[in-house]
């Protein structure tokens, strides 16, 4: 795509509102742009759409009409979770028209450098930790993308100079073109997200982005001890800057003794903090704690001012957030685990024995792979959503003596009320009680934040 100011007095089509589709829009709308928005939501479900027609924009609600995308058109902006496959995309593709995400325009009107964080698992953990990181040592960062606030947004307040944490999604990668982050962070990659992609060379593709526009004067995090991780860093010409949970390395963050240590490039060690003084636990926290400490000093923050966010961070909302104790059993929600592997780091994190509520969105998963975890440190499950019978018959595999299954034919309330209920009839003093669903949260709720906070509501209700 070109710069946004060069579509003053052309055609522009946003695919989808919500808090990216309305960003984007104004901000074609402010550059002179005839912008056209489309939602297949109901009026009603688009609340957006008031204030932006009293700008004087064109919104159409409840369908994706025919005469959309023409010609004329010379950018349509998706809303991320909206798949390739729907017909105005799939015309825009036919005309040769160019298909962006809001992350490719914001990227543009940004004056700062982007630190861009992805992966499969612990975006959300990692943007926020660095943001800490950056903020306690006095560099004002904004904290972005993915994670909340859209990028069209904070360019307005961000100047020259001022980092841009953002967390990004393969879906919003996806729709990149020119995005170039100046530190680029890949944390892992495990097969996920196929509905949407269709098959992992899709979702591998798209993760690479981060990368593509990269040069020399850039540099890139990257998870040694992830072969994906290595494999598609190859894709930019940034200085890699390896972090590793396992193994010694010649240059980067690594463990030495227990200690996150930097390895410079003349070899020498910078012990930082030791692991166990970091303010959330797990292993898979350990490497989110890395690949943050490792983008501060590739962002230059002297090393003496990282060890006090990493001990103080205490983890987000709806990821092995803790929620309550009643009787002895402690309660999680770690909502945001929408796949498999989120919830295997989730189990991994408690030597308690667990019960657990899970299910959701079905993508056409068998969930094999929780096998081994509902055989060892899982006592007890309570299954829900589209998935629950695929995940009771993993269950029935493990012998579990304990498998519940909620009627989702009451309303969501009542759905998550009765799970709770039963998970803690099946819990003893000592145990933990790990909302942790393994899917999306798309059959029944309108986000995982929805999703979680009404699992916390049902527990304080008990």
């Amino acid at each position: 795509m070109k710069h946004p100011r060069d579509y003053r007095n052309e055609q522009v089509v946003v695919l989808g509102l919500a808090k990216s589709g309305h960003a984007v829009a104004r901000v074609f709308h402010e550059l002179g742009a005839i912008v056209t928005v489309n939602d297949q939501k109901a009026r009603v479900d688009c609340p957006e759409a008031e204030e932006l027609e009293t700008l004087g924009i064109e919104v159409i609600c409840g369908e994706h009409p025919e005469s959309l995308i023409h010609s004329s058109v010379k950018l349509v902006i998706k809303n991320p979770g909206i798949p390739y496959r729907v017909p105005p995309l799939m015309k825009a593709i036919e005309l040769g028209i160019d298909i962006v995400t809001e992350i490719e325009v914001g990227s543009y009107l940004c004056a700062g450098p982007i630190i861009g964080v992805t992966g499969s698992n612990g975006k959300t953990t990692t943007t926020t930790w660095i943001g800490l990181i950056l903020e306690k040592a006095g560099l004002n960062p904004i904290v972005a993308g993915n994670i909340g606030r859209p990028l069209c947004d904070v360019a307005k307040e961000n100047v020259p100079g001022q980092w841009l944490v953002v967390e990004l999604s393969s879906f919003q990668l996806k729709g990149t073109d020119k995005f170039r982050p100046h530190i680029s962070c890949l944390l892992n990659v495990y097969e996920t997200h196929l509905d949407y992609h269709g098959n992992m060379d899709d979702y591998m593709e798209s993760k690479a982005r981060l990368f593509t526009n990269q040069t020399e004067d850039d540099i890139a995090v990257v998870n040694w001890d992830d072969p994906v991780c290595r494999r598609l860093s190859a894709h930019g010409r940034a200085k890699l800057f390896p972090f590793s949970a396992t193994g010694i390395l010649a240059y980067g963050v690594c463990v030495l003794g227990g200690v996150i240590t930097y390895i410079d490039k003349s070899g020498q060690a910078w012990p930082i903090i030791p692991v166990l003084e970091l303010g959330i636990s797990g292993k898979h926290n350990l490497e989110n704690a890395l690949a943050a400490t490792a983008v501060a000093i590739a962002a230059d923050v002297d090393i003496r001012q990282i060890p006090p966010a990493l001990r103080e961070f205490r983890g987000v909302e709806h990821r092995q957030e803790f929620v309550h104790k009643r009787e002895g059993i402690l309660f999680y929600n770690d909502s945001k685990a929408t796949n498999s592997s989120a919830t295997m780091k989730a189990m991994d994190a408690f030597d308690a024995p667990i019960v657990w509520i899970g299910g959701g969105l079905d993508r056409g998963s068998d969930y094999m792979e929780l096998l081994p975890y509902f055989e060892g440190g899982v006592k007890a499950v309570v299954l829900l959503g589209e998935t629950k019978f695929k995940l009771q018959r993993v269950a029935e595999l493990a012998r579990l003596g304990s498998i519940k299954v909620v009627d989702t034919a009451n309303s969501v309330e009542d759905t998550m009320n009765e799970a709770v209920k039963l998970a803690y009839a099946s819990a003893e003093t000592g145990d933990v009680i790990l909302f942790s669903p393994a899917c999306a949260s798309w059959d029944m709720f309108t986000s995982y934040e929805q999703r979680g906070r009404m699992f916390k509501a049902s527990v304080h209700n008990l």
